[in-house]
């Protein structure tokens, strides 16, 4: 499991035979301004919808290729650091990505968004509007997640704490979040509040606006008192419902890593190790609801496995199965998009280099852009997590600042180009892909 700091005070991949490649690639994006020069200008935005195993927008067949700021809210509150929310969102739209996700919520915590059941901090609601307000302005839409499975901007646990203070909490235990009354009526309760609000930027409400590319119930989902998977199952079927009660505009997933249930046959041959099947969740059975629109899986091979197993070639055998069974689920049982929603590779791990991370991402973009050539459910990914200069305090294991690191700022380039170009969202008379593909 991914550390996420909560701050209490404000060799070359495959796609680089020779070394001056990258240098080219970023020089052609400099030279261009970015390759969102045209893309939707002056249009009105139109909503991500889904038709079967695609993401659809305008008409074709629209794969992701984004990241995670999950701080991004945090950072707007302050009026002195909201120049790095609006520098990502550049970065981001300069490099021709078109998806970030992050956290919709802070619970209880500095800077909360949700002070207690119900009542709101107005000045951390208009930062979270200032996100949504500036990720339209540079054409990126959020994938906004509505609560922490993790402590981390106060969790699941917070909602506990809260339903014990007010004399009402059933259980001690942070999976009571998913079956107790009381605690399920708060989060149906901010459910609420969240889709309706009226960003003060924009004028629209958060369910009316098509910048939000879709909701995540809950970051990483696991209910381990009750290993059979039904209190989650349940949870997310009640949810699920709620949402689309609101906001049938907008597409809705789990938010889960991706790990198969006990009675799946692939606990054995496809999960990481013994303990995923065990953790209350069950991607399959989870990802089935009707009125989940797409699924979530998570890639990450350096936390999943024993120190013995943690060779990068054993990580990339890894992925590429992970992969390309969830994809294969997505196409042949679910008939849904399959997005992979978080994926990195730490520095902490023995014998890290920077080249062994891109080839791991470039791995994993290989396989989003084949299917998206054969019209597959992959529908595309997004990296742990981008930052701008003087974030250290933010920062994990997993952290990237693109402009600091030109080689894998431009592997991410790349792969904007060649979705772009295959799925006709640019013309050929923009730019002369021929010189970056």
């Amino acid at each position: 499991m991914k550390f996420r700091p909560f701050m209490m005070f404000a060799g070359n991949g495959l796609f680089y035979p020779i070394l001056g490649f990258a240098s080219f690639v970023v020089f052609i994006y400099m030279s261009f301004g970015g390759l969102r020069f045209s893309l939707e200008e002056e249009k009105e935005l139109g909503f991500v919808m889904r038709n079967g195993t695609q993401f659809m927008l305008d008409g074709k067949a629209f794969y992701v290729n984004g990241w995670n700021s999950y701080w991004l809210m945090d950072h707007s509150v302050d009026f002195s650091s909201r120049f790095k929310v609006r520098e990502m969102m550049k970065i981001g739209a300069k490099m021709g990505l078109t998806v970030c996700r992050t956290w919709a919520f802070n619970d209880g915590h500095y800077n909360a968004l949700q002070i207690s059941p119900g009542h709101f901090d107005e000045q951390v609601f208009q930062a979270l509007d200032y996100v949504i307000a500036e990720a339209r302005q540079n054409g990126v839409r959020l994938l906004l997640s509505l609560v922490n499975n993790l402590q981390p901007y106060g969790g699941k646990s917070q909602y506990v704490k809260w339903a014990w203070q007010e004399g009402v909490g059933l259980s001690a235990s942070n999976d009571s979040f998913f079956y107790d009354p009381s605690i399920r009526s708060y989060f149906k309760n901010y459910i609420k509040t969240v889709l309706t609000r009226k960003n003060t930027f924009t004028g629209i409400e958060y369910r009316n606006d098509p910048t939000i590319f879709g909701w995540e119930l809950i970051n990483e989902p696991r209910c381990m008192t009750d290993r059979s998977g039904d209190t989650l199952q349940e949870w997310i079927e009640e949810m699920s419902a709620f949402v689309k009660l609101i906001d049938k505009k907008h597409l809705l997933t789990i938010g889960n890593e991706g790990f198969y249930g006990p009675n799946d046959p692939k606990d054995l041959t496809v999960n990481p190790n013994y303990w995923a099947s065990k953790l209350g969740s069950d991607y399959m059975r989870n990802s089935n609801v009707s009125n989940i629109d797409f699924t979530s899986v998570h890639i990450y091979p350096d936390q999943w496995f024993h120190e013995d197993e943690k060779a990068i070639e054993t990580q990339l055998k890894f992925v590429y199965k992970w992969m390309l069974s969830h994809i294969e689920d997505g196409d042949g049982v679910l008939k849904k998009p399959v997005l992979f929603s978080e994926y990195g590779l730490s520095k902490t791990n023995q014998n890290f280099t920077i080249s062994a991370r891109e080839k791991m991402y470039e791995s994993i973009l290989n396989i989003v852009y084949k299917s998206a050539k054969r019209n597959r459910s992959g529908a595309g990914a997004l990296v742990w997590q981008f930052l701008v200069s003087g974030m250290e305090d933010y920062t994990d294991d997993y952290g990237i600042v693109p402009g600091e690191s030109p080689s894998t700022q431009s592997l991410f380039i790349k792969h904007s180009c060649r979705l772009a170009k295959l799925k006709g969202w640019i013309s050929q008379q923009d730019v002369n892909f021929k010189q970056l593909l």
